[in-house]
């Protein structure tokens, strides 16, 4: 027979069950810590990269190099450079306005022989291609209305054009990018590094990656969870078989890229699903400036105003703007003053202040999104004269603007890079964020 419970019986029960709420036993944790992941509301979301040898990227390459020539030689050089390519012919064509004296094939051939396109078969021969040139001299009209032709002082010269940029950073990895958007440039890197080793001398210069990764929106933060897939398609030669082409991508290059906690016996691999990629470079596609926006600047997060980089000197705000901004972004995830953030700026052909400098943090923000705005407009001069100053962007040489062209203007560990440098938000003590 039982015996009826007692006033010290009931108070041992409560005891114990306040025991189990408060120091829940490994294994509770381990099956509340899985529901939670399983309740999680993921999404996907891809990033994809081009290698230097795609016939876009060679492009931009090549304009790059022309900017760093004309800048080594004059700061103040004008330049808007565009190429072009298809099979046989590298187009060079635009507007600079220069005292350096600078050589233009030899620009081109130089910067295909380096990259790789060194034979009909892998797509271009950059002793014996085609070289075209046709450059004008920047429009007197463009040149009084931004720089008085030279007789304007910093803080007084004008946006080279109207347009809107935009800087964006997230706290998802170190350099304070997406992960979809630094594993697939990093791949492609990787690529390019085994092809030029000998690592996979069975490589040739063009290529593309992609890759898609399941992430949680964590109150406005973005959280990886895992890679999803993982897409290459890479130039080879007609000795390599598909099996060995899939064994040595994943040994010699996804496995040394993507770190091992993203990767589990779900994510999916696409090495080169199309089976064949004799034919690339110029050879298989036509090549031009600008068409890799979205793979120069954040793989589809943010947002993009439209203009392109390559090519183009601090005065063309597309630009320096969109460098500037990617900086403030930056400095305010690398503060602790949000986790996401994404900066606009927008500017009139002739007029050096910005007409809109705009912030938002997508909810992450440790203070309001207005009070961050004027630490921003307090820390960053946004008129271009200034930011070509603050960010040293005359200089060229050294393969400073050419090192941009490919895998990605931000980001990056170089101190070329000058955008990349966090600079420091001094918060007021009465807006300082709660500990």
């Amino acid at each position: 027979v039982r015996r009826p419970l007692i006033a010290k019986d009931l108070l041992v029960k409560s005891f114990q069950i306040q025991s189990l709420l408060l120091f829940p036993c490994s294994s509770d944790l381990a099956r509340s810590t899985q529901v939670r992941k399983e309740k999680m509301e993921t999404f996907l979301f891809t990033s994809e990269s081009v290698n230097e040898g795609h016939p876009d990227k060679l492009c931009d390459q090549i304009s790059d190099a022309v900017l760093d020539a004309c800048l080594e030689q004059d700061p103040d050089s004008k330049v808007a450079c565009e190429t072009c390519t298809k099979t046989n012919m590298v187009m060079v064509f635009g507007e600079i306005t220069t005292k350096a004296k600078v050589d233009y094939e030899k620009i081109v051939r130089d910067t295909c022989r380096e990259i790789g396109f060194v034979s009909d078969d892998v797509g271009l021969d950059a002793d014996n291609c085609k070289v075209l040139v046709n450059i004008e001299q920047q429009s007197p009209d463009i040149a009084q209305g931004v720089h008085g032709h030279f007789t304007k002082r910093p803080e007084e010269i004008g946006a080279g054009d109207q347009g809107h940029m935009f800087g964006y950073a997230t706290d998802e990895t170190p350099e304070y990018m997406p992960l979809t958007h630094v594993l697939a440039t990093k791949l492609g890197a990787r690529l390019t590094e085994v092809r030029k080793n000998g690592t996979c001398a069975w490589l040739r210069p063009d290529g593309k990656t992609q890759v898609t990764i399941e992430y949680y929106n964590e109150n406005g933060a973005m959280v990886p969870v895992r890679v999803h897939t993982v897409l290459i398609s890479t130039q080879h030669d007609e000795t390599v078989t598909n099996d060995e082409i899939a064994a040595d991508l994943k040994e010699h290059v996804i496995k040394p890229v993507i770190p091992e906690k993203y990767l589990d016996e779900k994510t999916i691999f696409h090495l080169n699903p199309s089976g064949r990629f004799v034919i690339g470079g110029p050879h298989g596609d036509a090549g031009l400036t600008g068409r890799k926006i979205i793979i120069d600047t954040y793989g589809g997060w943010g947002a993009h105003g439209g203009g392109a980089f390559s090519g183009k000197d601090p005065t063309k705000v597309d630009r320096s703007g969109a460098y500037i901004v990617r900086q403030a972004a930056k400095s305010i995830v690398a503060n602790g003053l949000a986790r996401r953030c994404i900066v606009q700026v927008s500017y009139a052909i002739g007029v050096p202040e910005p007409l809109s400098v705009f912030v938002d943090t997508y909810g992450t923000g440790k203070i309001p999104d207005r009070e961050i705005l004027e630490l921003v407009k307090e820390t960053f001069d946004f008129r271009p004269g200034m930011m070509t100053i603050n960010l040293d962007l005359k200089r060229g040489g050294n393969k400073r603007f050419l090192k941009t062209a490919a895998y990605g203007h931000f980001g990056r560990d170089d101190p070329d890079f000058t955008w990349e440098v966090v600079k420091p938000l001094k918060v007021k003590v009465a807006d300082k964020p709660q500990a």
